[in-house]
């Protein structure tokens, strides 16, 4: 099992959310998060002070999957995102030791089916 974890812009959490349900994700938890990339929040040309940053507003998209289908979710959540601007997204997979359904106590892909 892979977790999928995307940080995208607010006005693209529909679109995102869209393409996953296409691709048959079955869950996902979404979270309103601030932070920065690499510019630390500003735009080019502006003048900036080695201490400063602009946090700004993003969505966290997360979703625990099989790991034959993560190729093809980030493939959908990349292609869902189409304007190519500095501060689009970023997804990051890592692995999953376990999961646990607590209800049933089923374990694995049983918990996340």
């Amino acid at each position: 099992m892979k977790k999928i974890e995307c940080f995208i812009q607010p006005y693209n959490l529909d679109t995102v959310a869209e393409a996953l349900a296409v691709e048959g994700v079955l869950g996902m938890s979404v979270a309103e998060v601030k932070g920065f990339g690499v510019q630390k929040g500003f735009t080019r040309g502006e003048d900036v002070k080695s201490h400063e940053y602009r946090f700004h507003p993003k969505m966290k998209v997360e979703m625990v999957v099989l790991e034959k289908d993560v190729e093809r979710i980030v493939s959908a959540i990349v292609a869902s995102l189409k304007s190519n601007q500095i501060g689009e997204g970023k997804i990051f997979v890592t692995p999953v030791d376990d999961a646990v359904r607590t209800r049933t106590g089923e374990r694995g892909r049983d918990a996340i089916k």
